[in-house]
């Protein structure tokens, strides 16, 4: 299968590595799940479910490995056993390999996908990073992971950030500020409190992508693309629960391609 028209992929050509992010566009789905839904804990019908988990399968050409994602910073390395039928679903928010020909994947409809490439396309990774998961540390343990099975720097790794809401849809409290570290000291969190714009009293407009760039940057990743999507805001091309509440899951993958 070839991706659909309007799937994103990284501008970046890194030998050997592949990636791309779904949208609506593409698959079996029907209804308020329209159309390349990859989620299965959604209300889906899981006929067409496993019907667009297959056509990722085609268009990667890889073996994808799916996560139970909680909102959390564990990493899981995955291998070709974890794509077998039947395997282990592992429960975390971030996924590394370095085997050819199996795909690191994530879900998202409004939570901020990031996948990571090591040089010479030694290792790969992707994190789900909703704002819990990136003020927990997830993006950080999943640059961890991946230069550590790449045997390089963090400084080496290329890094893109996919759809998810954007800093004028993503209306949040004080607890968000809180988990940030800005609610009662912004000077001495100026990086992040900047990533905050009040919107009335009590609420605050956040940026989760310049969040996520702010922690990359902090670990020495530099090469940072994307990021430029808001899910919320495009109805056609993406789904969104902060917009819909049931809706679909958009699908982030990376792959080492076969050798």
């Amino acid at each position: 299968m070839t991706p659909a028209a309007d799937w994103l992929a990284p501008a970046w050509r890194i030998a050997g590595v592949g990636a791309l992010m779904t949208t609506r566009s593409g698959g079996a789905s029907r209804g308020r799940y329209a159309s390349m839904n990859v989620g299965t804990a959604v209300g889906d019908d899981p006929e067409d479910v496993a019907a667009n988990r297959r056509l990722l399968a085609e268009a990667t050409g890889a073996l994808p490995v799916y996560l139970r994602q909680v909102h959390g910073t564990r990493v899981a390395r995955v291998d070709a056993a974890d794509a077998a039928p039947g395997a282990i679903v592992h429960e975390a928010d971030a996924v590394v390999t370095t085997t050819p020909g199996v795909a690191c994947v994530v879900q998202a409809a409004d939570c901020l996908p990031v996948l990571l490439a090591a040089p010479r396309a030694r290792a790969v990774g992707a994190a789900h990073a909703g704002w819990r998961g990136l003020a927990g540390g997830v993006v950080e343990a999943a640059v961890d992971a991946v230069a550590a099975a790449a045997g390089c720097a963090p400084g080496e790794l290329a890094a893109w950030l996919g759809a998810c809401i954007g800093p004028d849809a993503f209306e949040v409290g004080g607890d968000v500020l809180d988990a940030f570290g800005v609610a009662n000291d912004r000077d001495a969190n100026a990086p992040a409190a900047a990533r905050f714009r009040a919107n009335g009293s009590s609420k605050w407009l956040a940026d989760l992508a310049g969040l996520a760039r702010d922690r990359l940057a902090r670990v020495g990743v530099r090469d940072v693309s994307g990021g430029g999507w808001c899910t919320v805001s495009d109805p056609v091309r993406f789904f969104s629960y902060r917009r819909d509440g049931v809706t679909g899951r958009m699908a982030a993958a990376i792959w080492i391609a076969g050798r």
